[in-house]
């Protein structure tokens, strides 16, 4: 693998600056590498589609966070994206685990992170769920109904200890997009603050003397670019505690205000300034409970896409350049197998050409994948050259979150690999899922 020297590089375009890893480079015109590695080395080594994901990006991240709350315990989301080199690098940057099934529990305590510093989310815990996380030991479960107090209570038994959090639900609206917003009171997660569930569900989790209730927790979406709704959520949920403080006299030691903390996904797009989140929600909580007469909680926060997201590149070659009317098709050899998110939510990337340089002007291209469905659109009405053509290279920014997380088999074309840079260096991390994988999950006739 050729290392670029530092005397070859130059900087990225100043607007996509913010949409690539900080390793990003463009050692010559047309050219792109991220952690020293030239992208169309890897497209050539591993083949297309394969994500890229830079490992000094993800590090850094971590330290960013853990900078901005230097006194809150920081979980990394792991539905965002998991893998054993993913959970490593959290482990040694010292955050925790915030993980939604058993799957994602398991893979983290057999690569070796502490089954203490995991926290178990869900708002429909299967019977696996709830006795992988009673056998492995982790450390807080996450109370998601009223139903599920009996079920873990009976699973934990009169001599077990479990320490859980109860999830409410503020009533808030915030999020990209509706199907991401988790804070208002008509979706599924939680337990509503506003009809008095949540605290008659408090009430039955204290009756319960092997669970340790430690905390309350909210979540209020996806894609947050702004400061305020984290501030009402503080207000709200801290009001909640002083109402349990003067009904049962309980002082609650943790408070977890969830993630969803907004990213750029194109030039111009809005991000979360963490640095304002930390300083604001930090004061807003000091405040509200020296109001309540309650000593501060410690703090407890899950980004998962605002660390992965952009550490990550989706590399494609384009199979077919087709002009229909005043439209132009770039069609690429993955899509929404691999990335169903434009198809769900409507997102919209900053693809670009990479491998060769061109001097034709840019033009609008829609650029789409490869499955039979008419949905499985990456990027609608983008710039590209107008001389795109097969053969070329696309890279997809800001794509280490919610890609490979939530692709899916359709087709039967198989899910890309993904493949770490750091220092010039490229190593696989996750293999490319073979027709020799999907035959041999297909044992009958």
């Amino acid at each position: 693998m050729t290392t670029v020297p530092d005397s070859a590089v130059t900087t990225v375009d100043a607007d996509l600056l913010p949409l690539w890893p900080a390793s990003a480079t463009e050692p010559r015109p047309g050219a792109l590498a991220v952690g020293g590695v030239p992208l169309a080395e890897i497209a050539d080594r591993f083949a297309t589609p394969v994500y890229v994901l830079d490992e000094a990006e993800v590090r850094d991240r971590c330290r960013t966070y853990r900078d901005a709350f230097p006194d809150a315990e920081i979980l990394y989301a792991a539905k965002a994206f998991l893998c054993r080199a993913m959970i490593h690098w959290m482990n040694e940057e010292g955050l925790g685990l915030d993980v939604c099934s058993a799957g994602e529990l398991e893979l983290a305590v057999t690569t070796g992170f502490p089954a203490e510093r995991i926290v178990l989310h869900g708002n429909a815990k299967s019977p696996r769920d709830l006795e992988s996380a009673l056998r492995l030991g982790v450390g807080r479960i996450v109370i998601d109904s009223p139903s599920e107090i009996a079920r873990l209570a009976a699973a934990v038994g009169p001599r077990g200890h479990q320490k859980v959090m109860v999830r409410v639900v503020p009533g808030i609206s915030a999020g990209g997009h509706e199907k991401i917003r988790t804070g208002t009171e008509d979706q599924k997660f939680g337990i509503s603050v506003r009809d008095g569930y949540a605290q008659h569900a408090i009430a039955r989790i204290l009756d319960q003397p092997q669970l340790e209730l430690t905390g309350l927790h909210c979540h209020l979406g996806s894609q947050i670019t702004g400061v305020k709704p984290y501030l009402t959520a503080v207000r709200r949920v801290v009001g909640l505690m002083a109402c349990l403080h003067a009904q049962h006299g309980l002082v609650l030691p943790e408070l977890d205000l969830g993630g969803g903390h907004g990213i750029a996904y194109r030039p111009g797009d809005k991000a979360l300034d963490l640095t304002s989140l930390a300083r604001k929600v930090r004061a807003g909580l000091t405040e509200a409970c020296s109001a309540a007469g309650l000593p501060v909680p410690r703090l407890i926060i899950e980004p998962g896409r605002a660390i992965a997201g952009p550490a990550g590149i989706a590399l494609y070659r384009v199979l077919a350049v087709k002009r229909t009317g005043a439209r132009t098709y770039v069609a690429v050899d993955g899509g929404m197998s691999d990335n169903p998110r434009p198809a769900l939510y409507g997102v919209r990337y900053a693809p670009r050409l990479i491998g060769r340089r061109t001097t034709a002007q840019p033009a609008l291209a829609t650029v789409v994948g490869r499955h039979c469905e008419a949905g499985d659109v990456l990027a609608a009405d983008v710039e590209l050259p107008a001389d795109v053509r097969p053969g070329d290279l696309l890279a997809v920014p800001v794509a280490g979150a919610y890609h490979l997380s939530m692709a899916s088999g359709y087709n039967l074309v198989g899910r890309p690999p993904v493949v770490a840079v750091r220092d010039g260096r490229a190593r696989l991390l996750v293999r490319r899922e073979s027709l020799d994988d999907i035959r041999s999950r297909d044992v009958g006739l």
